[in-house]
Parts: structure tokens; C-alpha cells; sequence
């Protein structure tokens, strides 16, 4: 007869219970189209592998323009026009996109603070009424 009253009193605790809040979950449904392109485009450009990428790029390009006989160099030493506007290109392009992604990141955080410092104020204040009894 007890274990009727535990489970009925667990079941009425569960309704009463808030759901959890997931921070991260209603963070990435509030994004846009472009807005999840342009957080995955800036992981991806702020990792090692898309640097190992480019570093190998750009030491294949100077070093065949460099070393390669003058008939099958595209690109000429030293100046390397052609290399500097497709570094600049990407660049220009890349650059916006990492300032709307690290501001998406940004907005992130804030919102992990605020929800933290509610946590932080709630448990505070259940502590001080545990205590002033």
C-alpha cells in the first residue's frame, strides 16, 4: 500500500516538475538557413585541417611556380599575381562569413551565461529559505 502512495506522489512530482531547459537545442533551432552555413563554415575554416589545406595550396603553387621549368610555370616568381588574388578572393569571402558565424557563437555564450546566472540566482535563493526556517 505504501509503494501506491510512493509511486502516486513520484508521478505528481513528475507533472509538477519544469521540463529541462537544453541552451544548445533552442539556440540551434532559432537559426536561419544561412545562419547554420555560416556556423559551419567557420568551424570548418577555424580548424587545423582547412589551414593544412591551405598551407599545402600554397606551398604546391609557390613551389611548382618557383622550381618548375619556365615553360609549365603559370605563375611567375617572385611577384605570384595570380596566387595573391585567389588568397585575396577567399579571404574576402571567408571574412564575413566568420564574423556572422563567431557572432552566432557569441550569442550562444550570452545565452549559456544568462541561463547560468538564473540557475545560479534560483539555487540561491531555495538555499536562503532552506535556511531562515
Amino acid at each position: 500500500m505504501d509503494q501506491n502512495k510512493i509511486k502516486l506522489a513520484h508521478e505528481e512530482l513528475k507533472e509538477l516538475r519544469k521540463p529541462i531547459y537544453n541552451i544548445n537545442v533552442s539556440h540551434k533551432d532559432s537559426f536561419s538557413g544561412l545562419e547554420k552555413i555560416a556556423v559551419k563554415i567557420t568551424e570548418y575554416v577555424g580548424s587545423m585541417g582547412f589551414f593544412l589545406v591551405i598551407f599545402v595550396w600554397t606551398l604546391l603553387w609557390l613551389g611548382w611556380n618557383t622550381l618548375a621549368p619556365n615553360k609549365l610555370t603559370f605563375d611567375p616568381f617572385p611577384a605570384f599575381v595570380l596566387w595573391l588574388f585567389i588568397s585575396n578572393v577567399i579571404q574576402i569571402l571567408l571574412m564575413p562569413l566568420i564574423m556572422v558565424g563567431q557572432n552566432l557563437q557569441g550569442r550562444h555564450a550570452e545565452q549559456e551565461r544568462n541561463l547560468i546566472l538564473r540557475l545560479m540566482l534560483g539555487q540561491k535563493k531555495r538555499l536562503r529559505s532552506s535556511f531562515c526556517i
